[in-house]
């Protein structure tokens, strides 16, 4: 397979114009930008891009930030409903950084075949990357309707590479707008006028969960989009305070530092160490004579007590915190 030399350079063009952008950019604009060349590169009638977890929270995979092009508004919550059952989006999540294809509609499970059909997501591309610092992944996926033709090999070349080089821009954008230290960071939040979330960090996203049990996870619940409104403000969220802060057109949001965790109590702690160590959900509640239900929400508060997000972070919070053995 061989790319031609005019698509070489309508490629180098449209990283060429993403860096001659201003230097205060918005994330929005960037990525909307970026995806604007993409399409010349690499035509497509609807994408999906955003953050996502693999499942962090001990419960389904989760979008927690979504844009969208030729998508409805509630493209992102319907696909929560279905999330655990989307075996392609499990696929990409699972594979990262590899570019994923799927094509038809036809899926096992009924709902996955139904949103499929309802949003015409006849072609499907996807890529998956860790965004550094944030505890959480992020995405981009290209549809093409059932009458337009497939995607082919060369595209899927110019959609890993292109994607690599609009993801880290994105990624430093949101960096410098956060903290300026190179990573975004678990416990920072971007929201835009409207209360749509730019960015979110792992941290934030889990608190946020906790405290608002309908939180659809792509803009801040409304009572602290309120407030944020007013910023420079800070807003209780249980026993931990979120500053909001103006940023040039958006409002940043932080989770204040926290104090050395408190211990974790003893059947929050057995469950979180069985965990760490590779059990599953279901082992962990045969082991413990715990419901599975418990287990998760036992998890969950280890997860918020410790400030962390994933296994490895959970793990390395525990050994800091696990009695010593004799001799030890």
């Amino acid at each position: 397979m061989q790319i031609g030399r005019q698509t070489l350079e309508a490629f180098s063009a449209r990283l060429l114009a993403l860096d001659g952008l201003p230097a205060d950019v918005s994330p929005s604009r960037l990525m909307s930008e970026g995806l604007a060349g993409l399409r010349s590169l690499v035509p497509f009638d609807a994408a999906w891009w955003g953050e996502s977890s693999g499942g962090m929270d001990g419960l389904a995979p989760r979008n927690w930030l979504s844009g969208r092009i030729q998508l409805s508004a509630d493209f992102a919550r319907e696909w929560n409903r279905i999330s655990a059952a989307d075996r392609f989006a499990n696929e990409s999540m699972q594979r990262l950084d590899t570019v994923v294809c799927a094509v038809g509609y036809a899926d096992p499970e009924p709902a996955v075949e139904a949103f499929s059909r309802r949003h015409d997501l006849y072609h499907v591309m996807a890529i998956t990357r860790s965004l550094a610092g944030s505890g959480l992944l992020q995405f981009i996926s290209l549809y093409r309707h059932r009458a337009s033709p497939p995607f082919e090999p060369a595209h899927r070349v110019l959609f890993d590479q292109f994607s690599a080089h609009l993801m880290q821009r994105w990624s430093a954008r949101i960096a410098a707008l956060v903290d300026g230290d190179g990573t975004p960071g678990e416990a920072h939040g971007l929201v835009d006028a409207a209360g749509d979330f730019v960015y979110v960090g792992a941290r934030l996203a889990l608190m946020l969960r906790e405290r608002f049990a309908h939180w659809d996870g792509t803009r801040l619940p409304t009572e602290l989009a309120r407030a944020a409104r007013g910023a420079p403000a800070t807003l209780k969220l249980g026993a931990q305070r979120l500053a909001a802060q103006p940023c040039g057109e958006l409002v940043l949001l932080s989770l204040t530092p926290r104090r050395r965790a408190a211990p974790l109590p003893p059947r929050e702690m057995s469950v979180a160490l069985l965990y760490a160590d590779g059990r599953s959900h279901k082992e962990i509640a045969r082991t413990t004579g715990l419901a599975p239900t418990t287990v998760r929400t036992y998890l969950r508060e280890a997860y918020l007590r410790l400030g962390v997000s994933d296994k490895v972070a959970l793990g390395r919070a525990l050994a800091g915190q696990a009695p010593r053995r004799p001799g030890g």
